[in-house]
């Protein structure tokens, strides 16, 4: 057993909290019984992440998507339960965003272009004064041979636009919802762009900018940091870890 509190200030500080703007309330969000022995990683605060934490043992649940954005929210409706269910089960929850998609080691992205065997990485991707992603090169390849290397690394099928080069060499990632980011990748000639999600838009942006896309699905693309961050705690801390997987394809 340790003590939560320490567990969140070493994550607040190994992620930089305090130097990143973010819509959402980072760290320690709900708070619970003041020792923990199992820590349970998920991607998204849900009502379904919590049932399955508290069989699990859980004492302290970790996401990337928290429950608090950054605005008075009254405790009603699926909010209230999500909520209640922690206090009666004196389960902790604790978020981080922006500085889980951006960390240099244990970010989303960071681990996707590991996947890749990426080199000279720059951030890349600027959301709301932010580089949230990272571009760099791999050895030549072609766009199936990519697309099969990330599909296997966050399991899931991804959707294809390809409308870049036969060849691909330069890569932007920036995971979850980021489709709206395509211009930027365009903007910089990359020969694609990886994320989670696409709207609309994204065809026509990738058909006449000449750049190829892959989307893994908002959720799928943001496992990886969060196992990371896992794997990091696990050895920091003399804890039971587990990652429960709530299947999402969006």
């Amino acid at each position: 057993m340790v003590n939560c509190a320490d567990v969140i200030r070493f994550l607040d500080t190994y992620l930089n909290i305090a130097q990143i703007p973010d819509a959402s309330r980072n760290g320690l969000q709900v708070e619970g019984t003041p020792r923990v022995g199992k820590i349970v990683f998920g991607v998204s605060a849900s009502l379904e992440l919590f049932r399955k934490a508290k069989v699990a043992g859980a004492d302290l649940v970790v996401v990337h998507h928290g429950l608090l954005w950054g605005q008075e929210q009254p405790l009603t409706g699926m909010f209230r339960e999500r909520v209640a269910f922690l206090l009666k089960n004196d389960l902790n929850l604790a978020g981080y965003h922006l500085p889980l998609d951006m960390h240099p080691v244990v970010g989303h992205n960071a681990c996707l272009m590991r996947a890749l065997r990426a080199q000279r990485l720059k951030p890349f991707g600027e959301y709301h004064g932010n580089l949230i992603g990272f571009s760099g090169v791999i050895a030549p390849t072609d766009l199936s041979t990519v697309t099969g290397v990330l599909e296997a690394y966050c399991g899931a099928k991804a959707q294809v636009l390809a409308y870049g080069p036969k060849r691909i060499e330069t890569v932007g990632v920036v995971s979850g919802g980021a489709y709206s980011m395509i211009p930027q990748a365009i903007s910089q000639q990359l020969d694609l762009y990886v994320t989670g999600a696409l709207d609309e838009p994204a065809q026509e942006w990738c058909r006449e900018g000449k750049l190829n896309c892959l989307a893994l699905g908002h959720y799928n693309s943001e496992k990886p940091g969060v196992l990371a961050l896992m794997e990091l705690v696990s050895k920091r801390f003399e804890v039971q870890t587990e990652f429960i997987d709530v299947a999402n394809p969006l």
